[in-house]
């Protein structure tokens, strides 16, 4: 009589890392930009209009919230997706609902300044955190997340 052994998990492929790493810098930018401009930094947001600056300043607390949920869950979804961890797929779940959002609002205000030349930065932003959401998922239909 033999037991059966324990079920081995999925051996993670190549892509896992370049992914994963790749996702801690992009997204590890979108924190750093969230802090510089949640601090105030000078340095870094003197780059931006005074228009653009005063309009985040103004942003309502409920704003900075939702963009925290989109920059930080996805930082943390790079994370938990190259500990292999099944919880990346909620993480970048919601920080693409949370981007989704404030990108929604933002378009809808018509107060909003315009970033001349940067108009397509949503759908990019949009673009990359559904491909990371669909990645992360698919990694774990997989079984190589646990």
């Amino acid at each position: 009589m033999t037991e059966d052994p324990a079920p081995q998990s999925v051996k993670a492929g190549w892509h896992l890392w370049p992914v994963g790493i790749l996702g801690i810098f992009w997204n590890g930018y979108g924190c750093f930009d969230f802090v510089m401009t949640t601090t105030r930094n000078d340095a870094y947001m003197g780059q931006f209009p005074q228009e653009m600056q005063d309009y985040w300043y103004s942003m309502p607390w409920w704003m900075f919230g939702i963009w925290a949920v989109g920059v930080f869950g996805a930082l943390s979804g790079s994370i938990a997706l190259l500990m292999r961890s099944a919880a990346s797929v909620t993480l970048f779940a919601a920080a693409f609902l949370a981007s989704l959002a404030s990108f929604y609002v933002g378009w809808k205000d018509a107060s909003a300044p315009e970033a001349e030349g940067m108009e397509f930065m949503p759908f990019v932003i949009l673009g990359i955190g559904f491909a990371f959401t669909v990645y992360a998922y698919w990694q774990s239909r997989r079984g190589v997340l646990r």
